[in-house]
């Protein structure tokens, strides 16, 4: 009999935590990310542009600007203050010097949905993402930096409506190597699997 009941205890200990981990799906994204509809596309202040391609870190952001418009979810915008996302990208740059606050990245106009891939008259310069005063560097012209960062493209996801949007954590990050290569940019397309996978467990919520 005793050894009866401890086969069966044995099989509910095992069943336990299938059932536990099935119950305790949790929501990948937050709800202010499935409700935003303002998208702000900005290229990360740390990011340098490499001397070999100075135009990288530019053509990323205009290729993640070109997806976001053909995915149609958001509505590009200039600044974070009217943004209820800000996405940072970076492209990949294992090691070789670059150009840090290249003009280059200074662009005076953005991407905006209406009108195909017309362009429309934006803002001049940076905008200030991040608060100087936290120990940033203060001296913001262009200069020639030797990095040793990641070859992996970085794709990351900011609460906007806020004065320094990336001196918080993101709360999304994905990335890979050629992850901002247009045409079919591989990063957005796993931010809507995100979204996708948190609507549905959140639809799913009594």
């Amino acid at each position: 009999m005793s050894g009866r009941i401890s086969i069966s205890f044995l099989l509910l200990l095992l069943l336990v935590p299938l059932a536990d981990g099935k119950n305790k799906k949790k929501q990948t994204l937050p709800d202010y990310v499935l409700n935003a509809q303002t998208i702000l596309v900005v290229i990360h202040p740390d990011a340098g542009e490499p001397l070999t391609n100075p135009m990288a870190n530019r053509t990323a952001q205009e290729d993640v600007e070109r997806a976001m418009m053909k995915w149609g979810r958001f509505k590009l915008v200039m600044d974070a203050e009217t943004a209820d996302l800000v996405v940072a990208v970076r492209k990949g740059h294992a090691s070789g010097p670059t150009v840090r606050n290249s003009p280059v990245d200074d662009r005076p106009v953005i991407y905006q949905p209406s009108g195909g891939d017309a362009r429309a008259a934006g803002q001049h310069g940076r905008p200030d993402l991040t608060d100087p005063s936290l120990g940033g560097a203060t001296d913001r012209g262009p200069h020639l930096s030797n990095e040793i960062g990641s070859a992996q493209d970085a794709f990351e996801i900011y609460r906007g409506r806020v004065q320094y949007p990336l001196d918080s954590a993101p709360v999304w990050r994905y990335m890979a190597k050629d992850a901002l290569s247009g045409p079919q940019v591989s990063a957005i397309e796993q931010f809507k699997k995100a979204i996708d996978e948190s609507e549905k467990v959140r639809q799913a919520k009594p």
